[in-house]
C-alpha cells in the first residue's frame, strides 16, 4: 500500500513521520534541506541523487542517510520507467537525540563529521530484507491507534536504527555515478562548502579549477540542478539557520556566513524559509517530550 506524494518538507509530527511512495511521473524535486534527519530506502526507479558534493546513482535497496544541514535533490526521469518507488522516514532531531545512551549513539549514522561517514548504505540480500521489513512494519504501526500502538512502533523505530548504525558501521564511504562531469562538480561543491563565507561567483570558481564559466555553469546545473550562484545562497543560509538555532545574534551569523550586507541576508532569508531571521531565531524550537506528536 502506498500513498500519493505530498511535497511539502517540513515535519507535523513532533517524533516521527513515515512514507511510502510510487509515482509513474513526477515533477523536479528543488534542491533543499531539512530541519530533521532523513532516510530514504530506494525500491525501483531510474534516479540520480545529489547529497552536497556527492552524486550517488542508485541501484534498488540502496538506503540514504541524510542530515539536516546537507543540502540534498533527487534528479528523476520524467516518464519513470519502471515507477519510482521508495520509503521514506523522517525523524525530529530533538526526539532521537533523547534516546541515545551512554554506550550507543542512534545519530551517529548521520554524522557527517566522521572520516568514515557515507550517505550511501548498500545492503546485502539478508539486510536488505531486514531493514525492509522493519521500514515496512513501521509504517503498519506508525498509523496504528490501538492498543500498545504507539510502544510497538517506537521499539520498531529503535530496532530499525541500530540496524542502520550497525551497518553504516561496516561500510566504506563511497558515491556512484557514472558521469564524466561528475567529479569535476563534485570537486567544486567540495571548494564551495570550504569556502562559502568568503567572496564567490561563478567566475572565481571557473577561474580556480581552469575551465570556462559556461562549462561549469551547464554541468553544475545538470548535475546538481540548480545554479552555482543559488548553491552559494543556499549554502549559506543553512549555515546561518543553524548558527542562529544556536543562538548566534542575525547580525553576527550573516557576516560569518559571507553575505555582503544584512539587508541581502535578510531578504534571502525571508524569501527562502517564509520567516525572518529574528524571528526565527525566537522560536527556535526547544526540547520535546518523546512521546508527544502533533
Amino acid at each position: 500500500m502506498t500513498q500519493p506524494f505530498d511535497p511539502r518538507q517540513h515535519m507535523l509530527a513532533q517524533s516521527f513521520e513515515i512514507f511510502h511512495y510510487c509515482d509513474s511521473k513526477l515533477d523536479n524535486v528543488e534542491l533543499h534541506h531539512h530541519d530533521f534527519f532523513e532516510i530514504y530506502l530506494f525500491l525501483s526507479g531510474n534516479v540520480d541523487y545529489s547529497i552536497e558534493s556527492r552524486i550517488y546513482h542508485l541501484l534498488p535497496g540502496d538506503m540514504l542517510l541524510i542530515s539536516p544541514l546537507e543540502l540534498h535533490q533527487p534528479r528523476i526521469t520524467q516518464e519513470v520507467t519502471p515507477p519510482y518507488e521508495r520509503i521514506v522516514l523522517w525523524i525530529n532531531k530533538a526526539f532521537l537525540n533523547q534516546f541515545s545512551s551512554p554506550q550507543t549513539s542512534l545519530t551517529s549514522c548521520f554524522d557527517s563529521n566522521d572520516p568514515h561517514h557515507t550517505n550511501l548504505l548498500r545492503f546485502s540480500p539478508s539486510q536488505r530484507e531486514v531493514i525492509q521489513n522493519l521500514m515496512l512494519q513501521l509504517i503498519n504501526e506508525a498509523g496504528n491507534r490501538s492498543y500498545g500502538g504507539d510502544l510497538v512502533s517506537m521499539s520498531i523505530l529503535m530496532q530499525l536504527l541500530v540496524e542502520i548504525n550497525r551497518v553504516a558501521q561496516t561500510t566504506i564511504p563511497k558515491y556512484e555515478s557514472g558521469d564524466k562531469a561528475a567529479m569535476l562538480v563534485s570537486n567544486v561543491l567540495d571548494y564551495i562548502n570550504e569556502h562559502y563565507n568568503e567572496e564567490l561567483s561563478l567566475d572565481t570558481i571557473a577561474n580556480k579549477f581552469f575551465i570556462s564559466k559556461y562549462h561549469l555553469s551547464h554541468e553544475f546545473n545538470r548535475l546538481v540542478g540548480t545554479s552555482v550562484y543559488r548553491y552559494i545562497v543556499q549554502k549559506r543560509l543553512v549555515i546561518a539557520k543553524q548558527m542562529l538555532s544556536d543562538g548566534v545574534p542575525p547580525t553576527d551569523a550573516y557576516q560569518h556566513c559571507g553575505f555582503k550586507d544584512y539587508a541581502n541576508f535578510y531578504r534571502a532569508f525571508k524569501n527562502t524559509y517564509d520567516i525572518n531571521p529574528k524571528k526565527f531565531a525566537e522560536i527556535s524550537q526547544g526540547d520535546l517530550n518523546p512521546w508527544q506528536q502533533s
